[in-house]
């Protein structure tokens, strides 16, 4: 989970959000509102070498998602194997049998 909200942290760091805790007071209704309509992550430095993170529920829900289907290595191969057959065009549909 670490290494994941890391890489994700990192990626999306220059899409990110960052203000002090006196501004954030100022504006909190702006600051969550960008946070939960635009899904931006937002940090709130709170001194040195101390801060906040803060994320939209829908953006906490898929990190735990993400977390929970990578949690076994049996998953994370099976992920692994599907996202390469879609890439390689080796997929293919189904069609559902009505009852």
């Amino acid at each position: 989970m670490y290494v994941y909200l890391y890489f994700y942290l990192y990626i999306n760091y220059l899409d990110m959000l960052t203000t002090s805790i006196s501004d954030f007071r100022k504006d909190i209704k702006k600051y969550l509102d960008n946070v939960t309509e635009n899904f931006e992550t937002l940090i709130i430095n709170r001194g040195k070498d101390s801060g906040v993170v803060v994320i939209s529920l829908d953006e906490y829900n898929s990190l735990n998602a993400t977390q929970h289907e990578l949690s076994s290595k049996t998953n994370e191969t099976r992920l692994d194997s599907a996202i390469e057959k879609l890439k390689s065009k080796s997929s293919f549909q189904k069609d559902l049998i009505d009852l």
